[in-house]
C-alpha cells in the first residue's frame, strides 16, 4: 500500500482565503493553520507532523506557506523527511524525500533563500507603499471595528470590573489587543 498525500495549508489571518493553495491537487487529508509562520508552534503543523507515516507525502503550495525563513524551512523539511515522508512544494515544483545528497541540500537552501528574499522584498514594498500613501494623506490606517457607541459600552464594562477583559473582547468580537488599543486611545486623548 502506498502512503497518503497529506496537504498542509497556512494563511496568516482568518480573513485570508485558503482556496487557491491546494486547488485541484489531490490529497487524502488536509491540515490548515490560520496563524503567522513566525514560529513553528502552529497547532495543525504539529498535528500533521505527528500524523504522517513513512511513505506519505506532505503537499504544500509553496515554501513560504511552510516556513517564513530558511532555518525553519530546513528544520521542518528535515524533521518530516526523517520520518520517511516526502515533502512536495507545488509552486516550486520540487519534492524532497530525505536523501541528503549535496544537490538536494543545495536546492532546498537556494529555493528557500529565494522564498525568504521574495518575502522580505514584498514587506519592503508594502512599507514603502504605506509611507508614500501616508505622505499623500491617503493612508488612514485600518478602519475602526467598533462604533463610538460600542466603544463607550466597552469602556463602561471595563470600568465596572465585573468581568474579564478577555470575555468583554469576545463579546464585542475583537481581540484583547484591540480592546487595549481602544483603552490606550482614550488615555492618550485624556492627556492632551
Amino acid at each position: 500500500m502506498s502512503g497518503q498525500r497529506v496537504g498542509y495549508i497556512r494563511v496568516s489571518s482568518l480573513e485570508q482565503n485558503v482556496g487557491r493553495q491546494l486547488e485541484g491537487i489531490q490529497v487524502d487529508r488536509t491540515y490548515e493553520d490560520r496563524v503567522s509562520a513566525k514560529d513553528l508552534q502552529r497547532p495543525n503543523l504539529q498535528a500533521m507532523i505527528t500524523y504522517v507515516r513513512e511513505g506519505d507525502i506532505v503537499v504544500v503550495h509553496s515554501m513560504d506557506r511552510l516556513a517564513r525563513n530558511l532555518d525553519d524551512l530546513r528544520y521542518l523539511v528535515k524533521t518530516i523527511t526523517q520520518k520517511g515522508v516526502a515533502v512536495e512544494f507545488i509552486k516550486e515544483n520540487i519534492t524532497f524525500s530525505g536523501d541528503d545528497t549535496p544537490m538536494a541540500n543545495l536546492m532546498l537552501s537556494v529555493m528557500g533563500a529565494f522564498a525568504e528574499f521574495e518575502r522580505s522584498l514584498s514587506k519592503e514594498r508594502q512599507r514603502e507603499g504605506v509611507a508614500l500613501a501616508k505622505a499623500r494623506g491617503a493612508y488612514k490606517g485600518r478602519k475602526k471595528v467598533l462604533s463610538e457607541d460600542k466603544v463607550e459600552a466597552l469602556k463602561r464594562r471595563v470600568n465596572d470590573a465585573l468581568e474579564t477583559k478577555a470575555k468583554i473582547a469576545r463579546d464585542f468580537g475583537i481581540s484583547r489587543e484591540t480592546l487595549y488599543q481602544y483603552l490606550r486611545l482614550d488615555d492618550s486623548q485624556a492627556s492632551l
